[in-house]
C-alpha cells in the first residue's frame, strides 16, 4: 500500500502512522513521570484517593486520544485498500453502506469527544 498520499493538507497517511507511535511513546514517558512526581506526595490512604483518580483520568484521555489515531488510519486504510482491490487506481469512492457506517463511526467519536470535554 502506498503511504505517502495525502490524507489532508500537510499530512499523508506515513505521518499519521508515525504520530501514532510517537505519540504512544512520549505518553509512556509522561505517564511515567507524572507517576514519580506523584508517587512522593502520597503520604496516607487519603491522599491516594485524591490522586490515583487524577492518574487514572490522565491514562483514560491518553488512551482515548491515541485510539481517536487509530481509527482515522484505519479508516483511511480501508479506503486505499478498496480502491486498489477494485482495480481503480487507489480510487477513493465509497458505497452507500460505507458511507454510512463512517458517518455512524464519526458520530461515535464526537459523542465521546463531548463527554471528555
Amino acid at each position: 500500500m502506498e503511504t505517502n498520499f495525502e490524507i489532508y493538507k500537510g499530512k499523508n497517511f506515513s505521518n499519521l502512522c508515525k504520530d501514532i507511535v510517537k505519540n504512544s511513546e512520549s505518553k509512556k514517558d509522561q505517564i511515567d513521570i507524572l507517576i514519580s512526581e506523584l508517587r512522593s506526595l502520597i503520604k496516607t490512604v487519603n491522599d491516594a484517593v485524591i490522586i490515583v483518580p487524577l492518574i487514572k483520568d490522565y491514562f483514560d484521555v491518553a488512551v482515548k486520544n491515541d485510539e481517536q489515531l487509530v481509527k482515522l488510519a484505519a479508516i483511511v486504510q480501508r479506503l486505499v485498500g478498496k480502491g486498489e482491490s477494485s482495480g481503480e487506481g487507489g480510487s477513493l469512492v465509497l458505497t452507500d453502506d460505507e458511507r454510512k457506517q463512517l458517518m455512524e463511526e464519526v458520530v461515535s467519536i464526537a459523542s465521546v469527544s463531548k463527554k471528555d470535554n
